[in-house]
This record gives structure tokens, C-alpha cells and sequence, in this order.
């Protein structure tokens, strides 16, 4: 059974998106998804070859590793096989938060390269919806309980924000997650280099807090 707060995380606007059924044969594919933006459109803050190589390489990478793995996984007879293929499809699967789930009999809700497509509607181009937090709920959420910024998943249970790490590809499960950051070393070094906190920094100007409240909204429905 799944606990609670990862039946939270799996709610039915990501299983829509996100989710593919795993039965004896491989029904569809996972795709890269489109970005929102031109691949320039971050800079000066995230250069354009970062976001190309953090897009096509990356992220393309885990997508062509999850289709592979679960078209391995339907193909096998074998226990021992699909066991052994668990850490492939939790880790391309996560791109970024790995997490596959069977729920309900063979179906496979792969919360993988999810975090990496979360993460491109995070940003938004700073003459755009970057790095603007306007009045609303998401603001007036951070103000009550940070009374400023934080990495932010939503606590179903407490009924507030909460600041959240995860370590290296594993999933945010036990809370919704309202904004992510991927600060893996291929999501900067070409540009900040070893100065992490320098991209950190600069990423607030292209934060997509449009997207942010959309998803604060639906948490808390």
C-alpha cells in the first residue's frame, strides 16, 4: 500500500500527465517535452547552452533510459529481472526525484523524468512571469510561514509550506511539490562553475512563481 502523503504526491492532474500503464507491452513512450521558452530566453541568468545541454542531454537522457528499462521490465518473465530493473526505472524514472510506484495491479506511475519537466515550468524569462512574486495565496502562504523563501513542497497534512530537501535522484513523496530546483552539478557548472551559490542566487530571477501559485492552488483544493 502507498502511504499517505505519497497518495498526495500522485494526484490525478500529475498521474495525467505523467503516468503510463505498464502491462505486458509497452503501450506509449515517454517524450521530451517541449521548454515553455526559447532556450536563450533565461540568460543572463542560466546561459543557453546550459539550458540546451541540461534539456537535449540530460534530460532526454533519462527519458530514453525510462522507455528502455520499461520495455525491459514488460518484456521479462522473470522476477529476478524485473527486480533487477527496479533501480533503472527509479533512477531514470526520477531524472531528478526518481520515484516509480506500482499502484493498482500492474500500472506504473512513473514519477521520473517528471521532476526534470517540473522543473522547466519553474522558470519563466526574467521580462516575463521570472523571478516576480506578486500579492496572492502563494505570497501570503511563504509571509505566514517562512516570512520569506525557501524550497518549497506543500504539507497536506499540517496545511502549510515547508522547506524540503531530497538527495540525489529521490522523488519529493511526502509532500506536493510547489517549486524545485535541480542543483545537480550539469544544471550549472558550465556557467557558475564550482560557485553554487551564485547559481542558486541567479535562479530567483527566472523563477516561474505564475506556475508556482497554479500548483499551490491545486494543493490546496
Amino acid at each position: 500500500m502507498l502511504s499517505i502523503a505519497t497518495r498526495i504526491a500522485l494526484r490525478p492532474a500529475l498521474k495525467r500527465a505523467f503516468a503510463r500503464p505498464l502491462t505486458g507491452s509497452v503501450a506509449s513512450v515517454h517524450t521530451l517535452p517541449d521548454l515553455p521558452y526559447e532556450y536563450n530566453a533565461l540568460e543572463p541568468h542560466i546561459s543557453e547552452q546550459i539550458m540546451k545541454l541540461h534539456h537535449t542531454k540530460h534530460h532526454q537522457g533519462y527519458v530514453n533510459g525510462l522507455n528502455a528499462a520499461e520495455k525491459a521490465y514488460a518484456e521479462s518473465t522473470s522476477v529476478q529481472e524485473k527486480i533487477a530493473l527496479q533501480s533503472a526505472l527509479k533512477f531514470n524514472g526520477g531524472g531528478g526525484w526518481r520515484c516509480p510506484f506500482r499502484t493498482r495491479g500492474d500500472e506504473l506511475y512513473d514519477l521520473g523524468h517528471i521532476n526534470h519537466s517540473l522543473f522547466w515550468t519553474n522558470l519563466s524569462p526574467a521580462n516575463k512571469d521570472g523571478g516576480k512574486l506578486v500579492d496572492g495565496p502563494l505570497k501570503e502562504a511563504l509571509e505566514r510561514d517562512f516570512g520569506g523563501w525557501g524550497w518549497l513542497g506543500y504539507n497536506a497534512a499540517t496545511k502549510k509550506l515547508e522547506i524540503v530537501t531530497t538527495a540525489n535522484q529521490d522523488p519529493l513523496i511526502s509532500h506536493l511539490p510547489i517549486l524545485g530546483v535541480d542543483i545537480w552539478e550539469h544544471a550549472f557548472y558550465l556557467q557558475y562553475h564550482n560557485v553554487k551559490a551564485d547559481y542558486l542566487n541567479a535562479i530567483w530571477n527566472v523563477i516561474n512563481f505564475k506556475e508556482a501559485e497554479k500548483r499551490f492552488l491545486d494543493a490546496t483544493k
